[in-house]
């Protein structure tokens, strides 16, 4: 780290930087112990293991590390930690869609995810099983992280503490939540949910504190007896407000981010950290995600995107741009942003080493070549567009095939071996995938009007006399000099554009022509011209 860059982050107004100032503010000079001793702050994320990992947990991880990142740039190298937390403690309130076995879940409803036999048959319960694929999808990414689960810290009694802490101010967090409740559920709440004895269940009923310092509680139990018994060692989880500040004190978080659907969450889980002798963490709430209709993205409509589709069609580098930008704005969440996505990236990344340090550390790229380690390939360019390929891939058709795109890549990038242009080869796959669904199905050429028609004709002579290996930057010139030729009637540029994409590609928008020519070759974009024109 330069001292350029160190100082420039001072003052650097990227979103990382501006939330990482308020761990500087919150402990000036580093966080440390009773002793003195420079200690880690500590960065939070949460994960609800009733359902497998998504786009959502991806962000919260990815977006948590810029800020972490941009902690340790502030402060010269302080030290952090990482945690992903799981509350694997819940009752199982429902049986997800997307399981087999369900009958062995329906058997367990109301029981904790970590007591639950996994229907996967693969791990000791339901939690396990998911929080492995928690672990593999942070593991895919490269992500620094360390893994705690809830399950562990009840059932070991590593929260007991925390819990009698509960107890011992039970007025005042009642006090804190009755107000925030319907009259009904006033009448049932509890912070701590105890586990029945006799059947495992997690039960929301009333509960009466019989000795905080031993944590024992009374309640009437599902079959209608009353009942006393420990809280602590795994007996017991807490209401999601309470819990959520009751993790905050005992593991000590200092930042964790969340949606904006949890703002009402955080105000009162705040209040209880107060109560409980903690504080809340610094943190961003986040705006969420819409669809491409503008409505709010829900699991259960199905009407969201996941993150395997989005790297079907896209780059992992290119989602991370995505979400890098304007953290707390709606975000429209669809394939149709994808391409864009990826060229912005691939934009940002070959601006880098020409940029002073303060529009580098704006730069979204900065940020995400140093979240797992050192940055690598800054300045990197790709010889081609993703646009510029899915033109290509939108003329060759529905059928058209990785060794044929790279023949025509040929024309137009230097050593055209895929092995030497390992992003650009990834790309070539995911274009022709993006094809198959969204652009061949819907592709339709228009036929040109007279005055197009006398244009690409005379695009066509002019082609006729140019060599194959003209370059994009000549090529265009010809296209730009028919366009503005008063002859063919156009008011303007982008009408001749218009045009060209509208007849020779069969969409509304495009690359520029030049170096589309250049990389379909100039006898086939005659051939595109004389189909137009037929």
């Amino acid at each position: 780290m330069t001292d350029a860059i160190s100082t420039a982050a001072q003052t650097s107004k990227a979103w990382p930087f501006e939330e990482a100032r308020k761990l500087i503010k919150r402990f000036p000079g580093g966080k440390r112990d009773a002793s003195g001793q420079l200690v880690p702050v500590l960065f939070e994320t949460g994960y609800g293991p009733s359902g497998l990992p998504h786009i959502g947990t991806f962000q919260e991880v990815l977006r948590t590390t810029f800020v972490r990142r941009a902690y340790e740039v502030l402060t010269g190298g302080h030290p952090t930690r990482l945690v992903a937390f799981s509350d694997d403690m819940d009752g199982l309130r429902k049986v997800p869609d997307n399981v087999p076995n369900k009958a062995v879940l329906e058997a367990h409803l109301g029981h904790p995810l970590s007591r639950i036999p996994d229907p996967f048959e693969k791990f000791e319960s339901f939690a396990h099983h998911n929080n492995a694929m928690l672990r593999d999808f942070l593991d895919r990414f490269g992500f620094d992280y360390e893994f705690v689960s809830a399950s562990d810290r009840y059932n070991s009694g590593a929260f007991d503490d925390a819990l009698k802490g509960v107890l011992r101010n039970w007025q005042a967090i009642m006090d804190i939540m009755l107000p925030t409740l319907r009259e009904e559920r006033r009448k049932t709440y509890s912070p701590v949910l105890p586990v029945s004895p006799p059947t495992g269940e997690v039960l929301q009923v009333p509960v009466e504190v019989v000795d905080a310092e031993a944590g024992i509680v009374r309640f009437i139990d599902s079959n209608g007896e009353t009942v006393e018994h420990t809280i602590l060692g795994g007996w017991s989880k807490l209401q999601w407000k309470v819990d959520w500040a009751m993790r905050w004190v005992a593991l000590g978080v200092d930042y964790e981010m969340c949606g904006k659907d949890l703002t009402d969450s955080v105000t009162q889980s705040g209040k209880i950290a107060r109560v409980l002798g903690g504080q809340r963490p610094e943190g961003l709430i986040y705006e969420l995600f819409l669809d491409e209709k503008g409505e709010k993205i829900s699991k259960s409509k199905g009407n969201g995107l996941t993150i395997e589709q989005w790297l079907e069609y896209g780059s992992e580098e290119s989602l991370g741009f995505y979400l890098f930008r304007e953290p707390k704005s709606a975000k429209s969440l669809h394939v149709g942003i994808i391409p864009r996505a990826v060229d912005e990236y691939w934009q940002f990344r070959e601006k880098i080493p020409t940029q002073p340090v303060e529009q580098q550390l704006g730069n979204p790229v900065w940020h995400l070549l140093r979240t797992n380690g050192p940055a690598q390939g800054e300045g990197d360019k790709l010889p081609v567009t993703y646009g510029l390929l899915l033109n290509l891939v939108g003329v060759l058709g529905a059928q058209a095939t990785r060794d044929q795109v790279w023949s025509y890549l040929g024309n137009y990038v230097e050593n055209a071996d895929p092995a030497a242009h390992p992003a650009l080869d990834g790309l070539v796959t995911r274009a022709l995938a993006y094809n198959r669904d969204f652009i061949a199905p819907t592709l339709q050429r228009r036929k040109p009007e007279a005055n197009e028609a006398k244009a690409l004709a005379a695009l066509d002579q002019a082609l006729a006399g140019v060599a194959e290996d003209a370059t994009a930057e000549d090529l265009q010139n010809i296209v730009y000099e028919i366009g503005k030729n008063p002859d063919f009637g156009f008011e303007n540029l982008r009408d001749w554009f218009k045009a060209l994409y509208e007849t020779l590609l069969g969409s509304s928008a495009g690359p520029r022509m030049g170096s589309f020519i250049a990389l379909y070759g100039v006898a086939n974009s005659r051939k595109l011209i004389a189909e137009a024109l037929g």
